[in-house]
């Protein structure tokens, strides 16, 4: 007996434009979803209905909720990358860039706070793909670091480790004042960091 056909790991990308738009479609709408209610309350029914689609043209674009759930993830990191990037490229040195990527992500995670939700729930539901988000932000973010060290832009120092406690901060701070409360000024939470960082805490 033959063995049965591979399971596909993910779904192909459409090559038509209305099949890209469909599929931008179900993960906008499953965005929103799963970010309000979680992954486990959340259904295929109301991804499809808050896409505007019929259910069965889910299984076209993607295999599972988990697929599509992981495929958020991947999301994420790839626009917060790509925000960030944008964000710092005119900066015109390593500390000017971090203070800028800084206020970046903040203002990222209070547009797309449902998105961000599902980084964080990916932690219990998709380990492996959470575990991937951050190694690969925190590699690129550690050889940024290792070029302004040495360009002399920052004294000398384990690059990954900064790398982590940077991100790490960045991510707490994004809870607390880009989603669970928003009123106080993004600008002044900067300034405040900053004013830590680059002075540190000795009196």
């Amino acid at each position: 007996m033959p063995d049965p056909a591979p399971r596909r790991l993910s779904s192909p990308k459409p090559r038509t434009r209305r099949g890209q738009d469909t599929r931008a479609a179900i993960l906008r709408a499953a965005e929103t979803v799963i970010g309000e209610v979680g992954f486990a309350a959340a259904s295929i029914a109301d991804i499809t209905r808050a896409a505007g689609i019929a259910q069965g043209t889910f299984y076209i674009y993607f295999q599972s909720k988990d697929e599509v759930f992981r495929e958020l993830v991947v999301e994420m990191g790839r626009l917060t990358r790509a925000f960030l990037t944008e964000a710092v490229a005119d900066a015109p040195d390593r500390l000017t860039a971090e203070r800028r990527g800084l206020r970046a992500f903040l203002a990222f995670v209070a547009e797309r706070p449902a998105l961000y939700n599902i980084v964080m729930e990916a932690r219990f539901v998709a380990p492996d793909a959470y575990r991937d988000y951050y190694q690969t932000f925190a590699r690129g973010y550690a050889q940024n670091l290792a070029a302004a060290m040495q360009e002399s832009e920052i004294r000398a120092g384990d690059v990954e480790t900064r790398a982590w406690a940077l991100m790490g901060m960045a991510i707490t701070l994004g809870e607390r004042f880009a989603i669970w409360d928003k009123t106080k000024d993004l600008d002044q939470v900067v300034e405040d960091v900053f004013d830590m960082l680059e002075r540190g805490l000795k009196p």
